[in-house]
């Protein structure tokens, strides 16, 4: 089973950088305290991120917090060859090549300024992708300490199981929220369990707050009910209506704001009723469950 002790709230930095708040080095180290004051100790990366730039601003932010590394975990991600002036890909692709992973992991630890990853992830599969020649990179990568734990992103059962053929996978990142629960009804987050591996989300509150359509509107009405009934913010229900399953989902949050940073965990100590939770999952499928 997993050892690593990632917090149940996970920070995403892919707004941190240039894609998002461009933080400067002071307003970053300014989120990782705010981060580690509430108890979220894990952060999220990827090599891509920014155009390839906010794991080294990142980094040097976490340099100069003089944070102690012991106390954080850094995740990343590889396999993305985007069009950028950082690359020169004619075309987007994916690289699972040993060379290329092995390259990007040492590219993220030297961007982040850290001698190690807590866990590295395959960030989406490729059709080309060799189980050998992952299982020879990521052992490899283990061997020399540079990655503590190995896991992938957006894989379908079937992709995770062809990877397992030749290492161990725990841990999958994939898209999982109240207005995309496809994983809970497809078999992914059941294959999860039985194969004993921990899923992460990205993009935990949905559409919720992105659209303005017949679901969401359902959904934030029953949002306000439930914030009074819990005495917490929306997004804290959506958090906890995640952390119910039983497949023990890590929810990446997104956010580069402080204060909704320090409310995040709340969603750890809601314990939500079953038909509440149901409810939930009824409004934004339209339909009462089958």
């Amino acid at each position: 089973m997993n050892t690593i002790p990632f917090s149940k709230i996970i920070a995403g930095t892919m707004t941190w950088g240039v894609w998002g708040k461009k933080c400067n080095t002071q307003q970053m180290i300014e989120l990782m305290h705010c981060c580690l004051e509430n108890n979220i100790t894990t952060f999220d990366h990827a090599d891509i991120y920014g155009d390839y730039t906010t794991e080294a601003d990142f980094g040097k932010a976490f340099n100069e917090s003089k944070i102690d590394r012991s106390t954080i975990q850094l995740i990343s991600k590889c396999g993305i060859q985007m069009e950028s002036g950082n690359r020169k890909n004619s075309v987007k692709h994916y690289d699972y090549s040993a060379s290329y992973i092995i390259w990007s992991v040492e590219q993220s630890l030297k961007n982040l300024q850290t001698d190690y990853l807590d866990l590295l992830l395959l960030h989406r599969p490729s059709p080309l992708m060799r189980a050998d020649d992952i299982a020879e990179a990521i052992g490899k990568l283990k061997k020399d300490g540079k990655i503590l734990d190995f896991g992938v992103s957006n894989f379908t059962p079937l992709q995770t199981d062809l990877i397992e053929t030749k290492t161990k996978i725990n841990y999958n990142q994939i898209s999982f929220s109240i207005t995309d629960f496809e994983a809970m009804t497809n078999g992914s987050l059941d294959h999860m369990q039985t194969r004993h591996i921990t899923p992460m989300c990205w993009s935990p509150l949905g559409t919720v707050f992105k659209q303005d359509d017949d679901q969401t509107q359902r959904l934030k009405k029953m949002l306000t009910n439930f914030s009074a009934k819990y005495e917490v913010p929306a997004d804290i229900i959506l958090l906890a209506w995640i952390l119910k399953h039983p497949a023990g989902i890590l929810p990446v949050c997104g956010t580069a704001d402080p204060s909704r940073l320090a409310n995040l965990m709340k969603a750890t100590t809601v314990n939500m009723e079953l038909q509440d939770w149901f409810a939930l999952w009824s409004e934004s499928a339209g339909v009462p469950v089958p």
